[in-house]
């Protein structure tokens, strides 16, 4: 029976072990994927960064001091606008209208007061001033030189605003062709120096690169 029992598991036990050989167990592997990164200078970009240095520079090399101070002197504020400094004109526009402004009122204050004074003064009965005498000849007068003065000196501001928007205008066109770059760099820093006498000496040094 033991013969018959071995005789019948040994077969069992072959196939089991022939199963249990024939089963894979899959293992994941790790893969490494080549990922591109695209290349971040964008070769427009760079053309048109270069483009706009070139007009700038080109800008800079055509522009004429002269023609800005003309323009200033024909039509204030247009040298300002010429320069590419716009902000600059709006305070000429306003700096003569105010002074202009100024120049009539007092202008009109100045003839009221010197009428009703030469209608106070004049010894004819016929003529009254518009402050049916309320106010003395004296008074009349200071008020008249008041206005006159103040009229001369807003025609005084007019000139000075007019003047110094064409300086402005000269002076800008000027210094447009100084290249202001960004790779400009200030130092301050200790500096040896030899004295007439042959002494050493400490200064401050300022050095622009």
């Amino acid at each position: 029976m033991r013969a018959l029992a071995c005789s019948l598991l040994l077969p069992l036990c072959i196939v089991a072990f022939a199963q249990e050989d024939s089963v894979h167990i899959a293992v994941p592997v790790d893969t490494l994927v080549e990922v591109e990164t695209p290349d971040e200078t964008d070769p427009k970009a760079e053309t048109a960064e270069v483009a706009t240095a070139s007009d700038t520079l080109d800008w800079r090399q055509r522009h004429s001091p002269t023609k800005a101070t003309v323009l200033s002197a024909i039509v204030p504020g247009a040298g300002q606008i010429y320069n590419r400094k716009y902000w600059k004109a709006p305070i000429v526009w306003a700096g003569l209208g105010i002074s202009y402004w100024f120049i009539q009122d007092n202008q009109t204050q100045y003839r009221r007061y010197k009428d009703a004074y030469i209608a106070v003064v004049d010894g004819d009965p016929n003529t009254v001033d518009e402050f049916n005498g309320e106010a003395s000849s004296s008074q009349l007068l200071d008020l008249t030189n008041t206005y006159q003065k103040w009229r001369d000196m807003s025609y005084i501001a007019f000139g000075l605003v007019y003047v110094l928007n064409i300086v402005d205008a000269s002076v800008d066109a000027n210094f447009v062709r100084f290249d202001v770059s960004r790779d400009l760099t200030v130092g301050l820093g200790p500096s040896l120096t030899t004295a007439s006498m042959g002494a050493p000496g400490l200064s401050l040094a300022l050095t622009v690169r």
